[in-house]
């Protein structure tokens, strides 16, 4: 029998339970954990341990190449020795790579701020260049590394821990008979982490390092140019050694993308465009006293019966390589400055302007429809009044009473006025009925004005139409600041505070003045060169709107599937055939006896029927710009040139010589066939040979020449 007193025993027993229930519920909350973690979650968490101890070896796909129409490259691949840094190795060391940065510098004969730039990540506020892929993606310091460089960066391993100098495939601009081609290319950079997240559930998901298609084609056709990056996956134990080999997935380089570019048209359309505005330069502008500008341009170059496009070329323009390896801050403030004017930019589907008088094909299609007689008889006087305002015509010339094929050959404002003036007032002038025809506008719509065209190329621009419609919708959008601005009014009576007090007030209504400069293609009528050449080569091929596109087909790498892109439509002109003919013989008597006859003199018309349209656009505080509208049975060509002058005087001495090329048309007038560019539109696509390399041809620079001049009416 225990000696100890019975209430120490008691207590000893109670301590006893307690601690037995503390251990059992100790025991029950690991068991309870076991479970959670084993049963519960536990093929959860499987799978991420063996993710955890998976690494994978990216080997980025090639991309595919683009080709002329012949199988020329446009851009393509090239080994290049590439030296790049891991951002991520570099932050592990003390001084976050500072040091080895400054070695790789001496190396590669950079600077060391040039190189830090490269490898900082891009946000909000940090400039060009920075890096705007993965962080953890390896990040290219330079492209063009020597040999010797890559071997010093090799051998010296341990004075260059993070950096690495590999052959690699890289980007190339070719620019084969100097087609430069840029804008319609377009151009790479890396996948951001916002890109691949997007993307996940995508047919086509992106990996950190892939490159994707910024602008043109590029962007376009991106998908079937990148291919499928290979992935090989390794599994590792925790010391980083390799135990075996995972799930992989093989990769798949990138198709080839046919265009209907031919790069010898394309590369003569670029210098005569950029001759054009050179010889603008050179010339007088009698308004403002000083010579053309003639800051910017373009030109297509299109087959009139597919919409395909042979040649489309911007001015200022840049080279794609720039961006190749990462662009450097020179290069991307040049490329998006305003002192360059934006190079960037496609001004063939991009650049909205008035269009001047190349716009009338499309007023007197309106003054048809709206019952005006082809063939009838109206007044082109020498100006117009309305209003106590008076609006002339070109050089205050005056024909008489001319039919509408007349006025279109002549390009005679008031005749258009007129008939303008008179459909505002039918439908019920400053206070519209409820239903007015609109003729003017409806048509223009109906031309395909105001909306994209459809082309293969991406941020294209609508153009605009300012009907009533739009009118209001612009009031509502600015009236808050035209009134505030006309607050200054009788004070100040510039031309900028009228205009402000007079939108404040009236901006809502379609005045008489808005209607009849629409009329001749000015005011608030924008269009772009792809709109109206989409125009042209409708009248030429007998009213077919097509998409133009400039991608012909998609081949696969191994070059045994070809998808093809076949011309569509988007609509027909709201034309009948009978006016169709009289417009094509109006604007034929254009090239033979009106406006642009000075510019065709000893043009094989007899053989080649010419079709033209010149445009003379004014445009507020600048000089007017020159517009130039042609068609054949084949082909299409429309040049602008911002304040570069008249528009056969600035732009037909190019168009002429571009279309020399295509005919092969001597200075006499002479066709040869052999010297011809194009013998034939819709070319067949290039010979793919089994293993899916293409066929192309050797190509160089072509220098048609120059035809005289022949003296005829006005340039305009």
């Amino acid at each position: 029998m225990s000696n100890l007193p019975e209430s120490r025993t008691s207590r000893v027993s109670v301590r006893l339970i307690a601690i037995q229930i503390l251990v059992f519920s100790l025991l029950l909350t690991l068991g309870g954990r076991l479970w959670y973690l084993q049963i519960r979650n536990g093929t959860e968490y499987a799978t991420e341990a063996r993710n955890n101890h998976v690494q994978q070896v990216i080997e980025p796909a090639t991309r595919g190449s683009i080709l002329d129409a012949r199988g020329v490259p446009l851009a393509d691949n090239q080994t290049r020795l590439v030296v790049s840094a891991s951002r991520t190795e570099l932050l592990k060391m003390k001084d976050d790579g500072k040091a080895v940065l400054g070695r790789l510098a001496k190396v590669l004969g950079m600077s060391e701020k040039e190189i830090r730039n490269k490898v900082r990540l891009c946000d909000s506020k940090t400039p060009q260049p920075c890096w705007n892929g993965s962080p953890y993606q390896p990040i290219p310091i330079t492209d063009e590394a020597t040999t010797q460089q890559a071997l010093q960066i090799r051998e010296r391993s341990e004075d260059f821990p993070g950096i690495s100098a590999e052959p690699t495939a890289v980007r190339r601009y070719a620019a084969p008979g100097d087609a430069n081609t840029a804008q319609v290319l377009g151009y790479l950079s890396p996948v951001t982490d916002e890109e691949i997240k997007k993307a996940e559930h995508s047919r086509s998901p992106l990996l950190r390092s892939d490159q994707i298609g910024r602008s043109g084609l590029e962007r376009t056709y991106d998908d079937a140019l990148r291919g499928k990056a290979a992935v090989t996956r390794y599994e590792v134990d925790n010391l980083g050694r390799v135990i075996g080999q995972a799930k992989s997935e093989k990769g798949k380089a990138g198709a080839s993308v046919v265009t209907s570019i031919d790069a010898r048209v394309q590369g003569l359309a670029e210098k005569q465009l950029d001759q054009a505005m050179k010889d603008a330069r050179k010339e007088h502008d009698r308004n403002t006293g000083t010579n053309y500008k003639a800051d910017s341009g373009a030109v297509v170059v299109m087959e009139a019966k597919t919409g395909r496009v042979v040649a489309m070329a911007s001015n200022p323009t840049y080279d794609p390589n720039a961006w190749v390896g990462g662009i450097s801050g020179k290069d991307y403030a040049h490329l998006t400055g305003k002192d360059s004017n934006y190079p960037l930019l496609n001004r063939a589907i991009q650049g909205q302007a008035a269009p001047g008088s190349i716009f009338k094909v499309i007023s007197t299609a309106g003054a048809v429809n709206a019952g005006y007689d082809f063939n009838g008889h109206y007044p082109c006087t020498s100006s117009y009044s309305i209003g106590g305002q008076t609006f002339k015509n070109f050089e205050s010339q005056s024909h008489g009473a001319i039919s509408l094929g007349r006025a279109l050959e002549v390009s005679c404002d008031t005749v258009f006025y007129r008939l303008s003036h008179d459909e505002w007032r039918k439908d019920g002038g400053d206070k519209p009925k409820k239903d007015a025809k609109n003729w003017f506008y409806k048509t223009a719509h109906q031309f395909g004005l105001g909306k994209e065209t459809g082309i293969d190329l991406p941020n294209e621009v609508t153009g605009r139409v300012p009907d009533r419609k739009w009118k209001n919708a612009f009031w509502k959008a600015n009236k808050a600041g035209w009134c505030e601005q006309a607050k200054a009014w009788p004070k100040k009576k510039d031309f900028g505070t009228k205009l402000a007090r007079e939108g404040c007030l009236e901006g809502m209504k379609l005045h008489a003045y808005d209607s009849i400069n629409y009329a001749i293609g000015q005011g608030d009528t924008l269009v772009t060169p792809i709109q109206m050449a989409t125009i042209y080569g409708a009248i030429s091929n007998g009213g077919t709107l097509y998409n133009p596109t400039v991608g012909k087909a998609v081949i696969s790498p191994d070059g045994k599937h070809i998808q093809r892109v076949k011309p569509q439509s988007h609509g027909r002109l709201p034309v009948t055939q009978k006016t169709l003919h009289q417009m094509d013989g109006a604007l034929a008597g254009v090239a033979t006896r009106g406006t642009a006859a000075w510019r065709f003199g000893g043009w094989p018309q007899d053989k080649i029927p010419m079709h033209a349209k010149t445009g003379t656009a004014e445009v507020y505080g600048k000089q007017t710009t020159s517009w130039f509208a042609t068609y054949t049975k084949d082909y299409t060509i429309v040049m602008t040139i911002s304040q570069g002058g008249t528009g056969s005087g600035a732009s037909g001495p190019a168009v002429r010589n571009i279309y020399n090329a295509l005919y092969g048309v001597d200075e006499k007038g002479g066709i040869d066939p052999k010297a011809a560019l194009l013998p034939r539109p819709e070319a067949k696509l290039p010979k793919i040979e089994s293993d899916g390399a293409i066929q192309s041809q050797p190509i160089k620079p072509y220098a048609p020449p120059s035809p005289s001049p022949s003296a005829s009416e006005s340039p305009r």
